[in-house]
């Protein structure tokens, strides 16, 4: 019996599996998102490799809840702007 080889991106198989999981849902696969996260290791960007995630996996699951996930991680990645004056200091002013 060949050995499984596993993806090094996905080293548990965390993010693979979930999109095996029948009725798997939004709050689900975040859960599995975080794990994944905290298993990588030190000095890689999860936002990265996410990105390369989402490549393999969104083009045959358009749809799916772990691909949604994987996409609002993208949009994480932007850089916060700095917010001075009464923007900062008061909630809801722009």
């Amino acid at each position: 019996m060949a050995p499984i080889t596993r993806d090094p991106r996905d080293p548990k198989n965390l993010i693979a599996d979930s999109y095996r999981i029948d009725g798997i849902t939004a709050a689900d696969c975040r859960a599995i998102f975080f794990d994944w996260a905290l298993s990588l290791p030190d000095g890689v960007e999860a936002a990265s490799v996410a990105q390369q995630l989402l490549q393999i996996h969104a083009p045959e699951n358009p749809d799916h809840p772990m691909t949604g996930v994987l996409r609002e991680a993208m949009a994480g990645t932007e850089q916060p702007r700095r917010r001075g004056g009464r923007a900062a200091r008061v909630p809801g002013s722009s």
